[in-house]
């Protein structure tokens, strides 16, 4: 996780990634930069980003697809842009793909050559798993105030936020809880000095397993 000012468009941000063989890295259109995604494609490794509206790319080849998935081409050529041409200079693949459940039509880009168009698709709706991140670290970790106002304290206070979701998800899948991550940080906060070993304190109860206890009831009148 890279932490920047808010004047440091998101773009700079792919010069911090040290990009690993074979793994597949999914952006949204503000990280479109072919220079930047050249890098990606030399270091063999594979992108898949959504173009902007105005994207010129000369086609050279179509593949065979079938509509029923969704996808609507699949298309290998250049691009006809001096600029975008000169910072991507090999082939990319296009794909038009229509999404029933949104019931919208995107576009994407990619170097792989060889996965399956409706694949590449797939890849790229699991980045909203990326956003649903954010909204949940929004939503649960809110940071009412700083205690610092400096730059140093500000990042330490958003990493604690981050790597408290990560222990918190950390727990969940070892200890199997049926817990949800929210549920198991409400535990935790009030359950600082309690000394419950915390496999058992995550341990989600059944209804049929709570009894009442046998007493005596007092009579009003």
């Amino acid at each position: 996780m890279h932490i920047s000012a808010a004047s440091v468009h998101d773009v700079n941000v792919m010069d911090k990634i040290s990009y690993e063989p074979g793994s597949f890295y999914i952006f949204d259109r503000a990280y479109l930069d072919f220079e930047r995604l050249y890098c990606i494609h030399q270091s063999k490794s594979f992108f898949v980003i959504r173009p902007r509206n105005n994207l010129k790319f000369d086609r050279i080849s179509s593949a065979v697809i079938n509509k029923a998935t969704g996808v609507r081409c699949d298309q290998t050529g250049h691009l006809k842009v001096f600029y975008s041409l000169h910072g991507y200079p090999e082939k990319i693949r296009r794909i038009k793909f229509r999404d029933k459940e949104q019931n919208r039509t995107f576009v994407f880009l990619t170097n792989n050559m060889i996965l399956k168009s409706e694949e590449i698709a797939a890849l790229y709706k699991h980045r909203w798993k990326i956003e649903l991140f954010f909204r949940w670290i929004k939503q649960h970790l809110k940071i009412s105030a700083f205690w610092g106002r400096t730059e140093n304290a500000v990042k330490i206070q958003v990493y604690t936020a981050v790597i408290t979701y990560a222990l918190v998800a950390i727990i969940k899948q070892k200890l199997k809880s049926g817990y949800s991550t929210y549920e198991i940080l409400q535990i935790l906060g009030t359950s600082l000095l309690d000394k419950t070993p915390i496999n058992q304190l995550l341990q989600k109860k059944k209804d049929q397993d709570v009894k009442e206890l046998l007493y005596k009831q007092l009579k009003i009148f």
